[in-house]
């Protein structure tokens, strides 16, 4: 139905090459016609998968295996692309990242779910957002008007 998730912690197959993870993601008959395609698209959006495919994917660093895990989703021609928590663990600059990536992702046409705890770098690329605490929604909106609200900033954004 074109859902597809980003674990958090990635969940890639370490034994495997970044090539071999990448051809899982396209395992599903419907979406082999596509394969060389999304390959091509995916080493143009991260070149680093392309240099390290033959690379087991065990030995990448976090920032490369959040790109493999992103990667491997994208081979499957998602319409709807969950990523939990792609920042965690990663270093400000490959958060940075990251983050330009999942923009051009959805610039692509993907629609993003983002569920991540660095509020300030959501907010920057979300069109709307929610904050939920113990399983309640407590606040939503526009990124806008997240960013502009009083009492998020107090609370998650330490202003």
């Amino acid at each position: 139905m074109g859902l597809v998730q980003v674990p958090e912690g990635r969940k890639l197959f370490t034994g495997m090459s970044v090539y071999e993870n990448l051809l899982v993601g396209s395992y599903v008959k419907s979406t082999r016609a596509s394969r060389k395609q999304n390959l091509e698209m995916c080493y143009e959006l991260f070149p680093k998968m392309y240099e390290r495919r033959n690379q087991l994917a065990g030995s990448l660093s976090g920032g490369e295996r959040q790109m493999c895990a992103v990667c491997r989703a994208l081979m499957q021609n998602p319409v709807l692309l969950m990523l939990d928590e792609p920042s965690l663990g990663l270093a400000p600059v490959v958060v940075q990242s990251v983050f330009e990536s999942i923009l051009k992702i959805n610039k692509m046409g993907v629609t993003i779910l983002l569920v991540e705890q660095n509020v300030r770098a959501s907010l920057e690329i979300a069109n709307r957002g929610y904050v939920i605490e113990t399983g309640q929604n407590v606040i939503s909106g526009t990124a806008s008007e997240l960013a502009d609200n009083k009492e998020l900033q107090k609370a998650y954004l330490g202003i």
